[in-house]
């Protein structure tokens, strides 16, 4: 009797939240959500408060207006690290001025999530048309503080993400060149989603493939040249490549005093400071330091180590993929979310705000469970989930022993065995008939 009651009580919410009143009603609240989001930079800026990034963004942008280098060191490091043609963009935005610079970037932020929670839907259900408010409402409440963290900080992790995502939904209406185009877009702003080109070559998408280097050719070293000349273009490349494309036992890139503390939640990092006595802490000025290190290895053990967890973790992934022919759009979207989690964990720089990305993988998750497919991802999401809130109670505490790393791989477990459930059960259909 009391089953049958929540059974009708949920029913009824489901009606209520799925009618278009109820898409309305979330609607507002993300309008809402995006304009109190986007106030706040704007509000510390009239107020004389730190802007945080979009100082820097501002600074950079005038200094490609200027001709000025764009890489020069400060205190042993790059002010700016990102790719020049993220620079070029970054000039034109300078036009409008610091205050219209904050506006413009808060509102492709808002665009970026927007399309990104609308392209995250779309992907997980395989239709064009969700009709499901949970889809979009779960996923981006488990990342909202993520998502938060983009807008105030400035970072760009929500347009990476939007990118992403509108190239897997171009792969998989098999257009192939746009996709490799969003792809290349993603990496001329920050560089870590060139890593997808190897996924790309793996599973034959030769046109997107190529499509990415020839973007990216065009982003770097042709779009800049008539505004900078291709000398000057070109070294400009050369430089942050040399200044970016660094590992050693002291820093990642440019980085030295976050490489391996705890506002850093990739392999790399986590296995360092895990692993070695290195400070764990993020504090620039003069501080004590915080050792969490499990064992005090070699920095080339350590490398071992790296090196091996990234194998196991790319030969899982190949291992779990469906062949060309039985590849569906439910195992697409299962497949597409592990990329993005492995990109997010292989990557040397991993902060906070670019786990945003976890979007997908929440949206896909969400979809199975809601189909009544995916009740064996709860014993590996739940606990993740759990992981990633401890950063609320314990904001340094968690991640200093990389809470935000641990949960992204108990995800990337999980889902990489749905995806072999349903590789398995797509064999099984296929032989019956």
């Amino acid at each position: 009797m009391r089953e049958s009651a929540l059974k009708t009580s949920w029913a009824a919410l489901n009606r209520r939240l799925n009618s278009p009143t109820g898409f309305r009603v979330l609607s507002s609240i993300f309008i809402v959500t995006a304009v109190a989001f986007s106030a706040v930079p704007l509000l510390h800026y009239f107020r004389g408060r730190s802007i945080m990034d979009y100082k820097l963004w501002y600074d950079t942008g005038k200094h490609v207006l200027a001709g000025d280098e764009i890489f020069f060191l400060r205190s042993g490091k790059y002010d700016f690290m990102y790719p020049p043609s993220c620079a070029l963009f970054l000039a034109t935005a300078s036009l409008l001025g610091q205050a219209g610079l904050i506006l413009l970037l808060v509102a492709i932020n808002s665009v970026a999530w927007f399309s990104s929670a609308r392209l995250a839907a779309i992907l997980a259900n395989g239709h064009r048309f969700v009709n499901n408010v949970w889809l979009y409402l779960i996923p981006s409440l488990l990342v909202i503080v993520y998502i938060w963290s983009s807008y105030h900080l400035g970072q760009p992790s929500l347009v990476l993400l939007a990118l992403m995502l509108g190239a897997f939904v171009a792969l998989r209406s098999q257009r192939e060149v746009p996709a490799g185009a969003l792809i290349a877009l993603a990496a001329a702003i920050k560089a870590f989603p060139v890593i997808a080109i190897i996924y790309l070559i793996y599973r034959r998408y030769w046109k997107a493939a190529l499509s990415v280097v020839v973007t990216l050719t065009f982003l770097l070293l042709i779009l800049p040249a008539p505004f900078r000349g291709f000398e000057r273009a070109w070294h400009d490349l050369e430089k942050w490549s040399s200044g970016m494309l660094k590992y050693d036992a002291a820093a990642v890139a440019q980085r030295p005093m976050r490489s391996y503390t705890w506002k850093n939640q990739s392999l790399v990092s986590v296995t360092n400071r895990l692993l070695r006595h290195v400070d764990a802490d993020a504090a620039s000025a003069p501080h004590t330091p915080i050792y969490v290190n499990l064992a005090d290895l070699r920095f080339r053990t350590v490398n071992a180590i790296i090196i091996s967890v990234a194998l196991v973790l790319g030969i899982l992934f190949i291992t779990v993929m469906p062949q060309r022919g039985m590849r569906t759009a439910e195992s697409d979207a299962i497949e597409f979310a592990l990329l993005l989690l492995i990109m997010l964990m292989i990557t040397p720089l991993s902060f906070g705000y670019f786990f945003s990305w976890l979007m997908l993988p929440f949206a896909v998750i969400t979809q199975r469970v809601l189909a009544g497919k995916g009740w064996a991802l709860l014993w590996w999401s739940v606990p993740a989930v759990a992981i990633l809130a401890l950063a609320l109670p314990f904001p340094r505490g968690a991640q200093l022993y990389g809470n935000t790393f641990f949960a992204t791989l108990l995800l990337f477990l999980g889902l990489s065995i749905e995806l072999l459930y349903c590789k398995r059960q797509s064999r099984q259909v296929r032989t019956a008939d």
